[in-house]
């Protein structure tokens, strides 16, 4: 679990400068990105390929390695810019790595990239609830802000180390933008100047909601509550047109609707607002109930992808970094873009937002009218039209949300972290031997040091492009395409609550595992496609179980 250091400021009095000498300093306590040694990475190269390739095929392979390591060859060679990169930068492979990981990712952005965060169901069940709870949920979020922008926010620490906390203020007012090759993203935000406004979306309308008054303060939970419900008279039904399916779209295709897209000044306007925005609210219609065992599946997967074209996917931007869901029957989660957001920022902003719901909202509204909330509208002619019904066929028949088999999320209840903990061992890396059990594999995870290797090679690999060399042959080799074939995604989003985060495997064949340690349990999610006969997410799920249970007894064996 992250720790928190209170701030002994008052950030509210601070000058910016003052301010940004603060960032400045902390920015400088966190240690820079190593780069690994050359030859031990290369020699956990082969390390890790050992189970992987039959006797001459790892000779072979062996044989590419310590040629590409030798004194004085290529990979020295590239090793030693990589070096002198890492002296100009604080890390020298995040740019790298946004770029190559996800920008460049042609993949839909649902279920392939996304990450999705169910949290405990809200005890509400209409929409006069959600509405409630959706104020709540708003004005927390600018609470957050508030301390982000003012330097108010406590630093992070990890193992006593502090971590970086460049990420938090591009949570707010970013987006991704889809291209022709690869995206971008754009962030709007400024602390002081930055934009004023939410976009709410329901029914597959979107609003422009602003969230601060004239003076320049937030509006009071009653004064949000007010502007949702004249938000939802404006949009009792559903829009024919669900534009927000066009960005669950490959990204090439997406990247080519969009461009058709803004030629009309209208649909510009409307899209730039939404991009701009502090972040989406997503007030979604109830879905089919089910049984208490499967609902959080269901509700996982439900954030993560909006359930097609007949439930709520057109309540979704897929590009827009923040999208808070808050549905009718109680539900709520959070979707989040993953070029700029990642798990232990978000679980910060999650963990503020549930205590900011604890308390009574003492803040009287003020006697001021407020504008009416501004609909978005779009021209849709033949082209984009086209281009809705495609990205709505691709959805619902051929789409990645029909193939992914979110089947069950396993809540691991006979022990937690305390366990591991007393065992003077790492709740992180026991549970990481229990997944790589479960799989029948080894994989090596020392990425939280700096020391990860595939990290590393990929540095070697692009060093070598941005020189305008061939591609060396170890990058060639056919062992290196198996490595890379990340058979199994996993990832530990530690929260205060039991949230479940899911999101989609990396390839076809594969598995995504994501958990949750709390004291006395373990909340998993565990995600595979349906369209592989070699993959199942519950038998998975049931060995993971199992595999828990085993390493428990050989700790502490009954007696």
């Amino acid at each position: 679990m992250l720790r928190k250091v209170t701030c002994i400021f008052n950030a509210e009095f601070l000058t910016s400068s003052v301010q940004a000498t603060l960032r400045q300093a902390h920015s400088s306590s966190v240690r820079p990105q190593p780069v690994p040694p050359l030859l031990q990475t290369l020699q956990r190269y082969l390390t890790a390929l050992e189970p992987l390739l039959p006797p001459e095929e790892l000779e072979h392979t062996r044989g590419i390695v310590q040629k590409f390591g030798c004194p004085g060859g290529l990979g020295e060679n590239l090793q030693r810019e990589l070096i002198k990169r890492a002296k100009h930068s604080h890390n020298w492979i995040s740019d790298w790595w946004v770029q190559w990981a996800y920008l460049e990712c042609r993949q839909p952005l649902a279920v392939h990239s996304n990450p999705a965060i169910s949290l405990p169901k809200r005890d509400f069940t209409d929409w006069r609830g959600q509405l409630v709870f959706a104020s709540k949920l708003i004005a927390g979020v600018l609470d957050f802000k508030a301390q982000v922008d003012s330097g108010r926010l406590g630093v992070e620490y990890m193992r006593g180390q502090p971590l970086c906390m460049e990420l938090f203020p591009q949570l707010f007012s970013s987006c991704r933008i889809p291209g022709p090759k690869h995206d971008h993203v754009i962030h709007y935000g400024r602390p002081r100047r930055g934009p004023a406004h939410i976009t709410v979306v329901r029914n597959y309308q979107f609003f422009q909601l602003d969230v601060y008054n004239s003076d320049g303060t937030p509006l009071t939970e009653s004064q949000i509550h007010a502007q949702l419900l004249r938000i939802r008279s404006q949009s009792w039904k559903t829009d024919k047109q669900p534009m927000g399916i066009l960005t669950s779209e490959h990204r090439h295709t997406w990247g080519q609707a969009y461009t058709r897209l803004l030629r009309d000044k209208i649909n510009k306007e409307s899209v730039r607002l939404i991009e701009k925005s502090i972040f989406t609210l997503c007030l979604d219609s109830p879905v089919m109930r089910i049984s208490d065992e499967k609902y959080s599946s269901r509700m996982a997967a439900q954030i993560l992808h909006g359930g097609g074209t007949f439930s709520n996917s057109g309540n979704r931007w897929f590009d827009k970094t923040l999208q808070f869901v808050v549905g009718e029957d109680g539900s709520w989660g959070l979707l989040y873009e993953h070029a700029t957001a990642e798990g232990p920022p978000i679980a910060t902003l999650l963990d503020h937002v549930l205590d900011y719901c604890k308390k009574p909202d003492r803040m009287r509204a003020p006697l001021i009218p407020l504008p009416m909330p501004k609909k978005l509208y779009f021209y849709i002619n033949s082209e984009i039209k086209w281009d809705l019904e495609m990205a709505k066929q691709n959805l619902d028949i051929a789409s990645v949300w029909r193939r992914c088999c979110l089947r069950r999320n396993l809540n691991f209840q006979r022990f937690g972290k305390d366990f591991v903990k007393l065992l003077k061992l790492s709740p992180n890396s026991f549970i990481q031997v229990a997944i790589q059990l479960a799989y029948y594999r080894v994989i090596f995870d020392q990425s939280l040091m700096g020391q990860g290797i595939d990290r590393h090679l990929l540095g070697l690999k692009l060093q070598a492009i941005e020189e305008g060399l061939s591609v060396p042959r170890i990058f060639m080799d056919t062992a290196y395409g198996l490595a890379t074939h990340w058979k199994l995604r996993t990832g530990q989003v530690p929260a205060n609550t039991d949230s479940v985060m899911c999101f989609g495997p990396l390839v076809p064949d594969g598995y995504a595992v994501c958990y949750n340690p709390q004291q006395d349990h373990v909340h998993f999610s565990i995600t595979a496609f349906n369209c592989c006969e070699e993959t199942n997410a519950e038998k998975l799920a049931l060995t993971l179980e199992r595999s828990l249970h085993d390493l428990q007894e050989l700790f502490q064996p009954t007696v």
